[in-house]
């Protein structure tokens, strides 16, 4: 019995034209085993896949063990925070600007946010974690919402390092130092990928409800990146989400004050600090 052709399809929901085209899920090469689960306790459920095994069979990544023993995946915490913030989005006609995830990972953001019917640009170096992205698109069917890129969203067009840790590709950077700081013991892989600003890529027409950026010490240049769209006036501003560890942002020569001094400049006063990451708005 001849298999009738699979009707998933990924279409592109933005009509303004890249510089960059968009990651091809289609055409990338998948690694196996798939190993995905629901996660557990959001409010809008999705799935995601995990890109580090851990050391099979010995230490199994921790999820891995949730998962045999019947329990879900455990909910990342910026999951649950993009899903409170965008709540407050949910009126009017918000869900027709986008969500821009920077240093999506596997997507536990994007799909955080996909799950709500939002639309998702995200931005991912490491070819291991856009397998995965594409899984989740694929196993959310949200490939009408979701389009990631393989780019590191910085202050410069062109090519740039990025060094990732075996085993722990969470940790990817930037900076050697930054990428090793809390795993010294892995071993490190540079690979060379393609670097772009947030602003090349979304127009001024386009709206823009939320940036989150976790690029483990990155942050200020990607934020360099932004200037333009962080720079729009009041409600028109993205709300801004951006990992600040001072450790990170060290390692990659910047600072926290150089980040909210920058901020201050192009109108956000307002930054409050949840964690090691840094929620910042404007007023109108």
């Amino acid at each position: 019995m001849e298999r009738s052709a699979p009707t998933f399809t990924i279409k592109h929901h933005f009509s303004f034209p890249t510089i960059i085209a968009p990651f091809d899920c289609f055409k990338c090469p998948q690694s196996y085993p798939v190993i995905a689960n629901v996660v557990e306790g959001v409010r809008y459920p999705f799935l995601f896949s995990i890109a580090d095994l851990g050391n099979l069979p010995d230490k199994p990544h921790k999820n891995i063990v949730r998962m045999l023993k019947g329990k879900p995946f455990r909910k990342p915490d910026i999951s649950v925070t993009i899903q409170e913030v965008l709540e407050k989005m949910k009126g009017g006609d918000s869900r027709d600007g986008f969500v821009v995830d920077v240093g999506a990972n596997v997507g536990m953001a994007s799909f955080a946010a996909a799950a709500m019917g939002f639309r998702v640009l995200a931005f991912e170096p490491v070819f291991e974690n856009l397998q995965r992205i594409c899984d989740g698109i694929y196993l959310n069917r949200v490939g009408e919402l979701v389009n990631v890129f393989q780019a590191a969203a910085s202050d410069n067009l062109g090519n740039i390092t990025v060094h990732k840790l075996v085993g722990r590709l969470d940790n990817s950077a930037v900076s050697a130092t930054g990428a090793k700081l809390a795993f010294k013991s892995n071993e490190e892989i540079a690979v060379q990928v393609q670097s772009i600003p947030l602003d090349e890529v979304i127009p001024g027409s386009e709206q823009v409800l939320l940036i989150k950026i976790d690029v483990q010490g990155w942050e200020y240049h990607v934020l360099k990146g932004a200037k333009q769209i962080l720079s729009r006036k009041g409600s028109e501003a993205p709300y801004l989400i951006y990992e600040e560890d001072e450790r990170l942002l060290k390692a990659s020569n910047s600072s926290k004050r150089e980040i909210r001094e920058f901020l201050h400049s192009v109108g956000y006063h307002t930054c409050i600090q949840h964690g090691t990451d840094a929620h910042c708005t404007k007023t109108a």
